[in-house]
């Protein structure tokens, strides 16, 4: 069984960074690729990012683009999404989550194309 567990959400203000981790542990991490995605309230989850397995490869939401960078410590099982020049807009409850296949690159954005996930982490960024 996987386990993905998040931390390093918080309160920013708007202009300000925060860094989210994702351990994970329960099968060959660097198989799989990993992503991030983002629930505000009353809105549909959102794929932010996502890593392939194959580290180099790597894309992003638009909304994103130029302020988040995903990537991997394969040695340290763990994930990360660096978030600079947050916005208000930003808010929402932040999960990471892998890809339900290994070997597998492309921008991948359903909800559907991924088995596990994590318990989720609050970023609040106030204007």
């Amino acid at each position: 069984q996987v386990q993905l567990v998040e931390s390093g959400g918080g309160l920013v203000q708007a202009g300000g960074s925060l860094r989210l981790s994702c351990a994970a542990s329960g099968r060959t991490f660097s198989s799989y690729a990993m992503a991030w995605f983002r629930q505000a309230p009353g809105k549909d989850r959102e794929c932010v990012a996502r890593i392939a397995w194959s580290v180099t490869n790597r894309y992003y939401a638009d909304s994103v683009k130029g302020r988040f960078t995903i990537s991997r410590d394969n040695a340290k099982n763990t994930v990360y999404l660096q978030m600079n020049s947050l916005k208000p807009e930003d808010t929402a409850v932040y999960y990471c989550a892998q890809d339900r296949n290994p070997w597998r690159s492309g921008w991948l954005s359903s909800s559907d194309e991924y088995t596990y996930w994590g318990q989720g982490t609050q970023v609040t960024v106030s204007s």
